[in-house]
């Protein structure tokens, strides 16, 4: 039987190309890049370019963005780091996200609250946009920090980051966004959104698993994630994944150079898609329509539990989720839909699916056939 991948949102296949960049730092060139001698300084090398391709991806200098295994360490090391600095120079202890982060957000901050600090979660509206009005009206004298996706992995959803940028750099409060979902899909430069911290992870862009990166604006005060060697310019010790890290750099350059494209094919696929599927009665679309990320559709089904949905897709040979694959098997409904004012048992309803570069359009039609013919058996 065919096997279909549908959850790009979750995770994305490792390209070909970034495979072939890959593999000579797997094998012959393994040297260590604080080495002086041929091996590791080729390895340096490696390190180096990587980082301006990576770097490139996002509209940031290469001294700007440090290496990371991936968006959580990324998300957890700009929340605390900055969170840390600032409260150690008296600029507070008020943290103010918005109700949909990942759970890297969310439970980083629940951990600071546990360090003293205070977190305000601002709403969000049924599409699940945060109005930038409400991101300021959570401010106060003491706020640290503010953090807020890019882009929602559940719904797709884009934030008004820029905007919000542009109130908090008139504030003089950092600004950090989680742009997991976003980076290698939309064009995101750092200066015009304004944004003192921002993370990504390769894995999103069809590169590499357990490496990604956090862009740091140059002043923005961050305390060092781990302790010991000089790597990462002293903020993240430890012998660097090279291989991952030049996929890393080989998925941003190709995601940066294909993006045009690949968006537009994209979001050709997913209106086919979202057509044959409205088609189907008692089909509810979740998340923003117009602002969003192309590949990504969230739907509820009023006859079709999602559990058993999910599992007759999996027999049938499709893979696609009930959102947020860190969430899987969760008791409890999407945060991310619920705080889109869905009741719980519509949220429990909805499922996600997600596109990519590897889907074809037989791909699609044949998922749209099969949701067809599993409505008409009802």
């Amino acid at each position: 039987m065919k096997r279909i991948y549908f959850d790009y949102a979750a995770t994305s296949p490792l390209d070909a190309r970034v495979l072939a960049a890959m593999q000579p730092y797997l094998t012959e060139a393994y040297g260590n890049p604080s080495s002086l001698h041929h091996f590791g300084q080729t390895a340096r090398r490696a390190v180096m370019c990587a980082r301006e391709q990576a770097a490139a991806l996002i509209g940031a200098a290469p001294d700007e963005l440090f290496f990371t295994s991936g968006g959580t360490e990324s998300d957890n090391w700009a929340l605390c780091g900055i969170a840390a600095e600032r409260r150690a120079a008296g600029c507070g202890a008020h943290i103010v996200i918005s109700a949909i982060e990942h759970a890297a957000v969310r439970e980083t901050c629940r951990y600071l609250e546990t360090l003293g600090f205070s977190i305000t979660s601002v709403p969000v509206d049924y599409e699940g946009m945060v109005d930038p009005d409400d991101i300021e009206a959570a401010l106060g004298t003491d706020t640290a920090l503010v953090s807020v996706m890019t882009a929602n992995n559940e719904v797709g959803t884009i934030q008004p980051i820029a905007e919000i940028g542009a109130r908090l750099h008139a504030r003089g409060i950092p600004f950090h966004t989680d742009a997991v979902q976003a980076a290698g899909h939309i064009p995101l430069d750092v200066n015009a959104l304004q944004v003192d911290a921002l993370s990504f992870s390769a894995h999103k862009f069809c590169g590499p698993k357990g490496i990604g990166a956090l862009y740091l604006r140059r002043g923005t005060k961050c305390a060092p994630l781990l302790h010991g060697g000089a790597q990462e310019r002293d903020y993240r010790a430890g012998t660097e994944n090279v291989a991952a890290i030049v996929g890393c750099g080989r998925a941003a350059e190709i995601a940066l150079a294909e993006m045009d494209a690949e968006e537009r094919r994209i979001r050709s696929e997913a209106d086919f898609l979202r057509s044959r599927l409205s088609a189907i009665d008692g089909i509810v679309f979740h998340g923003a329509q117009k602002h969003c990320l192309a590949g990504i559709l969230n739907f509820g089904t009023q006859a079709l539990a999602q559990d058993s949905l999910l599992i007759r897709l999996d027999l049938m040979g499709f893979a696609v989720s009930a959102g947020s694959a860190c969430s899987a098997g969760a008791a409890h409904p999407s945060h991310v839909l619920c705080a889109m004012h869905l009741s719980e048992e519509e949220a429990r309803r909805a499922i996600r699916v997600s596109i990519g570069r590897f889907t074809e359009h037989a791909d699609v039609e044949e998922f749209a056939d099969t949701m067809t013919q599993i409505a008409s058996e009802r």
